[in-house]
């Protein structure tokens, strides 16, 4: 297989198998490589019918147009950067994904303001800020009985602490890639 150009990646799974789409250089802009993405998708499993996600600080696009391809009935994408929002929009066209609903908002405000309930959330803040922990925390209330959350970060041991109110399913690494498969306890 060729190497994957800069700025572009490939939907791996669902009905969009192998598609490509592409997105802008941003700041801290990382997608969630093809290897963790087909983990994670085993972990949730390869159809998503029936089930709302939620992709806060959505970026490329990686693990919402995922979720859209195999089948969630509503997935709820977040991006507050609008040449990356437009990517985005763009992106939705191109694969022609109608259930896909694109906010322009920053996570933490559009949090605040809704009132959605979710099964699955993937929450990939930039590594450099603080994000996490507090985003975690706004997200309680948006989850449904059951919810599962996806998060990646760059070093969860200085976390474990704040996180006592969740229990951890699932956890990989890959690279520089920490990533995580919660649920509220």
């Amino acid at each position: 297989m060729a190497a994957q150009q800069k700025n572009q990646l490939r939907i791996i799974g669902g009905e969009c198998r192998r598609r490509i789409v592409h997105f802008p250089d941003g700041d801290g802009l990382r997608p969630t490589p093809d290897r963790v993405r087909e983990t994670l998708f085993n972990w949730l499993g390869q159809d998503l019918t029936g089930k709302r996600c939620l992709d806060l600080f959505a970026g490329s696009g990686a693990l919402g147009f995922e979720a859209a391809s195999r089948n969630a009935a509503r997935v709820v994408m977040v991006e507050k950067s609008k040449p990356v929002h437009a990517a985005l929009a763009n992106n939705r066209i191109v694969l022609k994904l109608d259930r896909i609903e694109l906010v322009q908002a920053d996570a933490a405000a559009w949090l605040a303001r809704s009132s959605d309930n979710f099964d699955i959330a993937f929450v990939d803040p930039p590594y450099a800020s603080d994000l996490l922990l507090p985003t975690l925390a706004a997200l309680l209330p948006r989850l449904a009985p059951g919810a599962r959350v996806y998060a990646e970060t760059a070093d969860w041991s200085r976390l474990e602490t704040a996180l006592a109110g969740w229990d951890v399913l699932r956890e990989g690494r890959a690279g520089t890639v920490h990533y995580r498969l919660m649920t509220p306890t």
